[in-house]
């Protein structure tokens, strides 16, 4: 599947899809790789994001205290099906071998590997969904500063926007300058059910931000530095 243009505006995103041959020529980047991951069976992960009305009737979503740990282990789950797809294999190789010794000596002690993902991925484009996703994620997948740059100067200057703050990371990165061709981005998203869903693109091209860039008018300001412990 070809991503032949992107569209972005500020109240949401639009994105054009082609799985024509012929489009290969004008697209920006091609997708090669998608993971979903479904914890809805599990009642924890079901209703840890759920809408209800308050007492004064007002419709709201509500977030459960183990949110984070949910959204963990779907990411560790969806992490063990994406790996053997983008990592090279020393690390598959790590990671297996990590993933076997603890079935067979039940070694609740140790950590699992997490494989360093570093290896496999140019760009990273985290769902935003506040704070301590992007904290929790930085930390679990040992990424630096720099590969959260896009998802926290997001959040700083569109807020929540729930998944689609993805699209806005990746035309952050464009209007950086930093897509290149032959460039991989990972893109992590969750929702409720509970959900984690990956996309992996490949840059087609060196891409230039398009006309319609969120970012076009305000990117030389950004990042901006943030309270990290006020924020």
């Amino acid at each position: 599947m070809l991503i032949p243009n992107c569209l972005f505006r500020v109240g949401g995103s639009a994105v054009l899809l082609s799985n024509k041959p012929l489009d290969r020529k004008r697209s920006k980047y091609k997708l090669v790789h998608t993971v979903r991951t479904h914890k809805g069976s599990d009642e924890k992960a079901f209703s840890c994001v759920y809408q209800e009305q308050d007492e004064c009737l007002k419709t709201g979503v509500s977030l459960s205290k183990d949110l984070m740990a949910i959204a963990g282990e779907a990411l560790k789950t969806n992490i063990t099906t994406l790996g053997p797809l983008v990592l090279p294999i020393s690390e598959q190789i790590l990671f297996f071998a990590t993933f076997v010794a603890k079935r067979l000596f039940n070694a609740k002690k140790h950590k699992p590997y997490i494989p360093d993902f570093k290896l496999a991925f140019d760009h990273f484009c985290i769902h935003a969904g506040g704070r301590a996703v992007i904290d929790e994620l930085e930390k679990s997948l040992k990424l630096s500063p720099r590969h959260v740059e896009a998802s926290r100067m997001t959040l700083h200057r569109f807020g929540n926007t729930s998944s689609s703050s993805i699209w806005y990371e990746l035309a952050y990165t464009e209007a950086k300058g930093r897509m290149r061709k032959g460039n991989r981005v990972w893109q992590i998203a969750f929702g409720s059910g509970f959900k984690c869903n990956s996309a992996v693109w490949v840059a087609l091209r060196d891409v230039k931000p398009s006309v319609n860039n969120p970012w076009e008018h305000c990117i030389h300001r950004y990042p901006v530095k943030i309270d990290l412990l006020n924020s």
